[in-house]
């Protein structure tokens, strides 16, 4: 008697940066077979834009006006996730200090949120068709997808994520930890302050602190929580 095939399954993973979103959520897409999306990477991506193309990132009307314009398209193969601008390989550029620095202002505007939202949306929806989807952001599970089946909200001190974000730095980008927790810090409170769209816990999402867990242990926790709630 054949077993059944395991039940589709969208999941939301939140949290701020270091927390080990990215490396967590790729690893859990592709041990269940699930699709994968990072959504920062498509703020990044229309960041990068705004900045290539002369747009003032300090300026949110100029941004809004821009906000459409930009083609974003992202791949949800956990093995080799891909993104593009206007049929531009992005992935490289997307991760500079420059990008990084200017991604919540551009972030923040309504219309750019909007757009983006919508793009995540419509990324979930087909991937659920196809077996699910892991979704990380910081406003996945209280704003763009509210009814997704599973939220995780990963969290971690200060000191921890400013150690492990300086150490994914290399070259000229690299940074010393203090600096590095600083500007950590001053993202949370741009990203937990902004009007639209907070980083913020949901409700009725799985808390998981991931300061003194190794990567194996956080992928481990959040595997074990997507079966449970798959047979549920």
């Amino acid at each position: 008697m054949e077993s059944a095939a395991p039940s589709a399954v969208t999941v939301a993973i939140d949290g701020p940066s270091g927390t080990g979103k990215s490396s967590t959520s790729k690893a859990v897409a592709a041990k269940l077979g699930l699709r994968y999306l990072d959504t920062g990477a498509q703020y990044r991506a229309i960041t990068w834009w705004m900045i290539t193309n002369g747009i003032d990132t300090d300026d949110p009307q100029a941004i809004a006006l821009a906000a459409g314009k930009p083609a974003i398209v992202s791949g949800t193969d956990p093995s080799a996730p891909t993104i593009t601008v206007d049929g531009q390989d992005a992935s490289g550029p997307i991760r500079t200090q420059e990008v990084t620095s200017k991604v919540s202002a551009v972030s923040a505007v309504p219309e750019v949120r909007t757009l983006i939202t919508e793009l995540q949306r419509s990324i979930a929806a087909e991937a659920a068709e196809a077996g699910g989807i892991v979704v990380e952001g910081r406003d996945i599970g209280t704003t763009v997808l509210p009814d997704a089946d599973l939220k995780i909200f990963l969290t971690a001190s200060a000191e921890a994520r400013a150690a492990r974000r300086s150490g994914e730095l290399r070259g000229k980008e690299a940074a010393d930890i203090a600096a590095t927790r600083e500007a950590l810090v001053k993202r949370d409170a741009a990203d937990s302050g902004r009007k639209t769209s907070p980083l913020a816990k949901a409700g009725d999402a799985v808390e998981v602190d991931t300061t003194d867990l190794t990567l194996d242990q956080v992928i481990e926790c959040v595997v074990t929580l997507v079966e449970e709630r798959r047979g549920a």
